[in-house]
Parts: structure tokens; C-alpha cells; sequence
């Protein structure tokens, strides 16, 4: 079983980079390391491949601190090193000030566009063409479903996203990957997993959406393989045309 999930996890994620193009010889990838199971597993996994594979690229683990508190990175730092890295760190107050702000928009929309104006800055400074995500499958489906109800829009996050007119891309190589199988990897390899001290966490739409996803996959494990295979197989013919304000029946 163990081998199983080990094979499984590495396999989806090299298809995923061979699939979508997310790496390439010469990259240098900022790789967003957050502390929880799937950006450590990313880590391990891309820094583990990169000897293994005829391209060469260079990883730079940025921790963001939001904030909260005192962050127990100490084990993180040493997780990074036995991968033959040097975890970077930038101190940021973005928690507590998205949490405070009077603007109208949530914590979790501030706390994102904070953090990725950090994840930009820190890409240009090391000189970085890419960051790579940890979001998963489970991820991309959430964020359908959430944008579908909440948004009115049919979209979700992609593999590979171009940016800055392509002097930038996000890459997401757990995106073909269970979150189960993330979170059983992660317990394979004893990853020094850190909680999340977001005091919103487990109290959002997107918690919502995932737990009533996560009904219907159980009752009927088919339903999930389906619903990803939807985001790429698209039936334009059965959905409606966009139109451009009313129009006078004649």
C-alpha cells in the first residue's frame, strides 16, 4: 500500500508537469511553502525529481508569515535543508490586517491579493519565471463549484497561468492529484505538517462547498472523477449564449 500511494502521488504529478508544460530546463520556481501537507509534499516531490529528470531548474521555498503569532519553523527549515534547500522567509502582519480591514471584501480575498503581492515581489527579487502552488484536485473542484454558485461563472484554477504578458506563471503540479492522497503521502514521509493558525479556517464558502462536495463524493465515488473530467470537457452547444443587455421583442 505504501508503495502504491508513493508511485501514485509521483506519477500524477509527472504527468501533470508533462501534460500541462509546467517545467521547463533553466526554470527558476518559486514554490509557495505554507507548511501544510500539500505545499510540503510539492516541495518534496520537485526537489526530489529534479535529479532524477534530463532538465535542470532551480527551486527557492519562500514561507510567507502572515502574522499570527510565533510560527514554529524551526523543523520547516530543516525539512527544506534535507532536500539540499534554504527556506526563505518573509515576515508579513497580513493576517491580522485582513482580518481588520473595514473594507467590504472578505478576509480570505485580502489575505490572498496580500500574499500574492508578496509571492511577486519575492519572484522578482530572486529572479524567479514561475511559482508553483500546491492547490490539488480537490482544489480545482472547490473553486468550480464556489465560483459557479457565488461568482456566476464557469471557471476554476488551471495547471498553468501566464502572467505579467509571460515574464510570469503559476504552475499547479498537484492539480491531477487527490487530496487523500496527498494528506496519505504526507503521513508516508512523516512531513513536518504545521497547523493553520487562520482564525477563519473551517468558516468560509469554500469550507461549505467542500464539505457538501465531499457528501456527494462519498455517497457516490464515481461523481468525483466525473466532475473533474467536466473542466475540460466542454459541451459550448448546451449552455447559453452570453448576451449584451435586453432586447426588444419584435
Amino acid at each position: 500500500m505504501k508503495n502504491l500511494i508513493e508511485k501514485r502521488v509521483r506519477r500524477l504529478v509527472g504527468k501533470a508537469i508533462c501534460e500541462y508544460g509546467l517545467l521547463q530546463d533553466g526554470d527558476r520556481v518559486l514554490v509557495g511553502v505554507s507548511g501544510g501537507k500539500d505545499s510540503l509534499t510539492m516541495l518534496k516531490i520537485l526537489a526530489e525529481r529534479e535529479k532524477m529528470v534530463p532538465i535542470k531548474y532551480e527551486l527557492f521555498p519562500l514561507l510567507v508569515d502572515l502574522g499570527f503569532g510565533p510560527f514554529p519553523e524551526e523543523e520547516l527549515k530543516a525539512f527544506v535543508e534535507s532536500l539540499g534547500l534554504k527556506l526563505l522567509i518573509k515576515r508579513t502582519q497580513i493576517g491580522p490586517k485582513s482580518h481588520n480591514s473595514s473594507s467590504n471584501e472578505t478576509p480570505c480575498f485580502l489575505c490572498s491579493r496580500m500574499r500574492r503581492k508578496v509571492l511577486f515581489e519575492t519572484a522578482s527579487e530572486f529572479g524567479c519565471n514561475k511559482i508553483a502552488l500546491g492547490h490539488n484536485k480537490d482544489d480545482l473542484l472547490v473553486t468550480f463549484f464556489l465560483n459557479v454558485l457565488y461568482s456566476g461563472e464557469i471557471s476554476t484554477m488551471v495547471p498553468k497561468q501566464e502572467l505579467f504578458k509571460g515574464k510570469l506563471t503559476i504552475i499547479r503540479p498537484l492539480c491531477l492529484v487527490d487530496e487523500e492522497k496527498i494528506e496519505a503521502f504526507s503521513r508516508l514521509h512523516s512531513l513536518p505538517v504545521i497547523h493553520d493558525p487562520c482564525p477563519t479556517r473551517g468558516h468560509t464558502r469554500r469550507a461549505q462547498v467542500k464539505e457538501w462536495l465531499n457528501q456527494i463524493f462519498k455517497r457516490d465515488p464515481n461523481t468525483k472523477g466525473n466532475a473533474f473530467h467536466a473542466l475540460s470537457n466542454v459541451n459550448s452547444e448546451y449552455l447559453l449564449p452570453k448576451t449584451n443587455g435586453r432586447k426588444e421583442c419584435p
